[in-house]
């Protein structure tokens, strides 16, 4: 079963220290913020917002990050090649993990029919990003909320959405990235057709009666492996 990386070590980490080790490392590599975002499933934008919020805004999305740079989770967090307590490492002599282009169809089904993801919407100074439950609806991404909740995204404003799974041994694991535009759901017959889809009920609970649904422009993923 995959994991999320140990938050207690993500806790602990300084996001100025990590963020000196990853600039640090992409200059090394000869990278710029945009080819270090494009290799890790990002947008450059939530690249350099995740260097100011630290790993504990988005574990996984640091964890892209460290296989695009080639380091290992603790190297990324610590700057030490033994794990922080708690935190356990790839046995000795594993290959460093590597990040492998899915296609469009892999990303799909990946994402599966319903999960957990998180929506990103335009924000200032910086995009904001909230969990939600979804469910896939065709070639689209449904959730509900409350619409003057922080997800209802506004009707026809560009978001993005991320699902992934990644383990925390650094072995494997997926990540799925979509860009695209919001769209309000307000047809009754609809709201009911997408209100039997399964994992449509949200988890928080309350009144959340406004659907939205994200129509994907472009569908990126990575497969986190080792090399």
């Amino acid at each position: 079963m995959n994991r999320t990386p140990d938050l207690e070590a993500v806790r602990r980490a300084d996001p100025a220290e990590v963020a000196r080790r990853i600039v640090g490392r992409r200059d090394q590599l000869a990278l710029d913020d945009r080819s270090l975002a494009h290799q890790a499933a990002m947008s450059p934008a939530y690249f350099r917002y995740l260097l100011a919020a630290g790993p504990a805004f988005d574990p996984a999305g640091f964890v892209r990050i460290a296989a695009a740079l080639r380091m290992t989770w603790a190297e990324l967090l610590d700057d030490r090649t033994d794990a922080p307590p708690g935190q356990s490492l790839p046995p000795e002599g594993t290959p460093r993990p590597l990040l492998l282009h899915l296609s469009e169809p892999e990303c799909w089904l990946l994402v599966g029919t319903h999960g957990v993801g998180r929506v990103g919407l335009p924000g200032t100074p910086a995009p904001t990003v909230y969990p939600v439950n979804y469910a896939v609806d065709g070639r689209t991404v449904v959730y509900h909320t409350s619409p003057r909740g922080a997800a209802a995204a506004p009707d026809g404003s560009p978001v993005s959405f991320q699902a992934d799974h990644i383990d925390d041994r650094l072995t494997e694991g997926w990540s799925v990235l979509m860009l695209g535009t919001a769209q309000h759901v307000d047809d009754p017959q609809e709201e009911g057709r997408l209100a039997r889809l399964p994992g449509s009920t949200p988890w928080a609970g309350g009144d959340r009666p406004l659907w939205v649904r994200i129509t994907p422009d472009e569908v990126t993923g990575r497969r986190l492996g080792p090399g």
